[in-house]
């Protein structure tokens, strides 16, 4: 029993000084269903367009990646997949583009590269992260007028790079196998903000020496207000709220 004991001490001990310097790998893969709400307007001249989303969910898949390294002063790095899809029903101008009743569709594909440092690092079965995340954003805009065919569409895209300040925790429950985790994404600038909040349960199926496979369930909700004066008047309004769930691999 002492040396059970002894043995326990020393591994707490390695634990809580040497957990820092242990290189981990995680990955997974799963569907995130968003359902959207909100809307978009548009100001220019006089000239008036509101665009209302028709909240309708939309199943997209989402990918993301951890690296962690045993270089102190060097961060680590998480990397993130996921595609946003609105559609909706616009009336009034766009620029010289008139439309009623038109059918749209806003799309936007986000990657997340966020490099972070561990300020606690599986500490008493507790993990904190905080870091920096770029988002690279590709938007595309499309209206289909839908009483005059003869007009066409109008499209618009734009590709921006938003910095977002990151923390994320994280609890392992012991003896479960149970991991509860949560992560926010946050940044604001005068009336526009956009943050992107998500929390999970997951387990890890221990049957493995090197690679542990996983299952994830949670819920994400990201929410985009954006006051653009820059042209004429835009104001983009909307969120993205639903359950995801995913299969993992840790190394």
């Amino acid at each position: 029993m002492k040396k059970i004991l002894t043995a326990l001490t020393s591994v707490a001990f390695l634990a809580l000084t040497a957990s820092a310097d242990i290189a981990r790998v995680e990955m997974g893969v799963g569907a995130w269903a968003q359902t959207p709400s909100g809307e978009l307007s548009y100001i220019n001249a006089g000239a008036t367009a509101t665009d209302k989303s028709d909240e309708t969910e939309e199943v997209q898949a989402y990918v993301w990646a951890l690296i962690k390294h045993p270089i102190p002063v060097v961060p680590n790095l998480r990397l993130e997949y996921v595609s946003l899809k609105n559609t909706g029903v616009a009336n009034g101008t766009f620029k010289e583009f008139t439309v009623t009743a038109g059918k749209t569709s806003l799309e936007m594909t986000q990657i997340d590269v966020i490099p972070y440092y561990n300020i606690l690092d599986n500490t008493f079965w507790s993990t904190v992260d905080i870091g920096i995340d770029f988002k690279v954003a590709e938007m595309t805009y499309d209206v289909k007028n839908g009483t005059d065919t003869a007009t066409g569409t109008y499209h618009d895209s734009e590709s921006v790079v938003i910095p977002l300040a990151y923390v994320r925790g994280r609890v392992e429950i012991p003896v479960t196998n149970i991991g509860l985790e949560a992560d926010v994404k946050y940044i604001a600038y005068n009336t526009s903000y956009m943050y992107d909040v998500r929390a999970k349960i997951d387990y890890t199926f221990d049957i493995f020496p090197v690679v542990q496979p996983a299952i994830e369930v949670g819920y994400r909700v990201q929410k985009i207000k954006i006051d653009d004066d820059s042209i004429g008047k835009s104001d983009i309004n909307l969120e993205f709220a639903g359950f995801y769930a995913g299969f993992m691999l840790r190394f």
